[in-house]
């Protein structure tokens, strides 16, 4: 099995995790560290993709300022999202080589790795023709929004542990008018990211056969060097 750095970042502002995942991006392009996952929550923040509307912000940007959200535009395919306390976000830095390249496949095993993810509480997770992520009874569990660069991926997933749901009602998620859900919502009870964090580690060593070494966040700093932002 191919070796992976596994990165537990803590809560991070999603500023500092976007420059570590280009660091990262351009270090793997350079074949300079191995393929990588960071694993972070976010402090609130709405990101716009390539594809996305600022029309899907429902709320005014100074009522989010207010509120001590940021809005990010980011090169990840989609439209809009939340991140916030209570979502577990990964980032893979990988070589799509060992995927043949086939950035969809690799996009359905992230979607294969949530499902088998969530099982672990009894939950059925589900695909919904033409809208990646992962789905329960009709409501968005999981979030899937990607970039490829130079064979290289880049952003991730995020799956929602046990968020504040009402701060999606800022925003039209994913431009699909449909309702999210969390497995705190689902399960009806408290649910920790220290809970869920390790099912995620192995059910992702399980569908992309890795290993993983864990690596402190300085520990990666002092590796990437200068490159890497500091907090």
């Amino acid at each position: 099995m191919r070796a992976m750095w596994l990165v537990d970042c803590g809560r991070l502002p999603y500023g500092d995790a976007w420059t570590l995942q280009r660091a990262l991006l351009a270090a793997r392009q350079d074949d300079a560290v191995p393929d990588v996952i960071l694993m972070v929550e976010h402090p609130p923040v709405v990101t716009v993709g390539r594809a996305g509307r600022t029309s899907n912000i429902l709320v005014p940007r100074g009522l989010l300022d207010a509120r001590g959200i940021d809005v990010h535009h980011v090169e990840r395919g989609g439209d809009v999202t939340y991140h916030g306390p209570g979502q577990l976000v990964g980032y893979p830095i990988m070589n799509l080589r060992v995927l043949n390249e086939d950035v969809v496949r690799y996009v359905r095993l992230l979607e294969a790795m949530l499902i088998g993810a969530v099982a672990a509480w009894g939950i059925e997770g589900e695909r919904r023709r033409g809208f990646p992520g992962v789905w329960v009874g009709g409501a968005k569990i999981a979030a899937i929004g990607v970039a490829v660069k130079r064979k290289v991926t880049m952003h991730g997933f995020a799956l929602n542990v046990e968020p504040d749901l009402s701060h999606f009602e800022l925003i039209n998620p994913c431009g699909l008018g449909m309702p999210v859900t969390s497995l705190a919502r689902l399960l009806g009870r408290s649910v920790s990211i220290g809970e869920v964090r390790p099912v995620v580690a192995r059910t992702f060593a399980e569908t992309f056969e890795v290993t993983f070494e864990p690596v402190a966040l300085d520990d990666l700093r002092a590796r990437l060097g200068a490159a890497a932002p500091r907090a």
